[in-house]
């Protein structure tokens, strides 16, 4: 789900957790105007008559430089230079540093609806944070029916059908001193090309359903560092109902992936069945990835060693020709 981005989500989208203070100065009449992509524009050549420059869709950022341009110009000029910029579907206008603007840039926000804002961040680290808060903001979304757990700084997605026992394997998890993300609802956005970044919607952040228990609060149970609010998914065990008529994997070569917003992400498959302590083997299976994060595969390194005994085997006749004479 493609999130929609307007310029008054942009002032209400909590740009004061990353310093950096929004003001709204001018254009009131423009901030349901949209803003379709993360990157920024800074083209101070838009304003000396290369407008083609400009793309839709972004902010336009004026720093010092842009701004002392604008205060050289005559009246007539700047309108036209702005009348020109704002034909290109600008969302709207960010000023850094706390420069104070002309009068005939707020004039002209105005009468073409353009908001006109202003934060006293520089220029540089304003470029930076309001990069990074668009990139969550316009970020593509999903929402995932599981558990996402941190485990040893392993993000692991757990899946499986309702009533499984996904809850109550991430409550063994919690008290073995693994911290929870979300449950149940799983919401998942993509970072980039490669990151998936799970959180729990804050309605129902740091609850759990537990059946027979009913609802609880894991960070009042079990405190703060029991929880957090986000995290990378980097695995996903699927809780599947044991079937007695199906192979499972036995070495764990197989290298199966689950696709999320379009990013791979290594997927184990888990049968359930009585006796089997999942908290554990979820527990392992983080471990184990974490090690073939570092290049150690012990089911390949298993296999590669057992390939070469037989060629070892085969290459070595051992006593099979020895003259049956010289061992009596």
């Amino acid at each position: 789900m493609q999130p929609q981005l307007t310029v008054a989500g942009l002032l209400q989208g909590r740009s004061d957790t990353i310093s950096l203070p929004l003001e709204l100065l001018s254009g009131q009449d423009g901030t349901e105007r949209p803003i379709t992509s993360p990157h920024i524009q800074k083209t101070g050549l838009a304003l000396a008559g290369f407008h083609e420059y400009l793309q839709p869709g972004r902010v336009l950022v004026f720093g010092e430089s842009e701004v002392r341009y604008l205060d050289a110009l005559d009246s007539d000029t700047l309108l036209s230079v702005l009348a020109t910029a704002f034909t290109h579907d600008i969302p709207c206008v960010l000023i850094t540093g706390g420069w104070t603007p002309p009068a005939q840039l707020l004039t002209a926000c105005e009468r073409f609806h353009v908001p006109l804002l202003r934060t006293p961040v520089a220029t540089p680290a304003a470029i930076a944070r309001i990069g990074v808060l668009l990139e969550s903001l316009l970020a593509v979304r999903q929402v995932i029916h599981g558990v996402l757990m941190d485990i040893l700084s392993l993000g692991v997605l757990i899946t499986g059908d309702s009533g499984i026992g996904k809850s109550e394997c991430a409550l063994d998890l919690i008290v073995r001193g693994h911290r929870l993300v979300a449950d149940d609802t799983v919401e998942v956005r993509r970072r980039g090309e490669t990151a998936v970044i799970g959180a729990c919607p804050e309605l129902t952040r740091h609850h759990m359903e537990v059946r027979g228990l009913g609802v609880i609060n894991i960070r009042d149970l079990f405190g703060v560092a029991s929880t957090r609010t986000s995290k990378r998914v980097e695995l996903v065990v699927r809780l599947e109902r044991w079937d007695p008529d199906r192979e499972y994997d036995r070495l764990g070569l197989d290298e199966n992936v689950f696709e999320v917003l379009g990013v791979k992400v290594p997927l184990i498959q888990m049968p359930v069945a009585p006796g089997r302590n999942l908290a554990i083997l979820v527990e392992v299976a983080a471990r184990n990835q974490l090690l073939r994060l570092r290049g150690l595969n012990a089911a390949r390194d298993l296999v590669t060693r057992l390939e070469q005994q037989l060629r070892l085997d085969e290459t070595d006749p051992g006593d099979e020709d020895a003259d049956p004479e010289e061992d009596a």
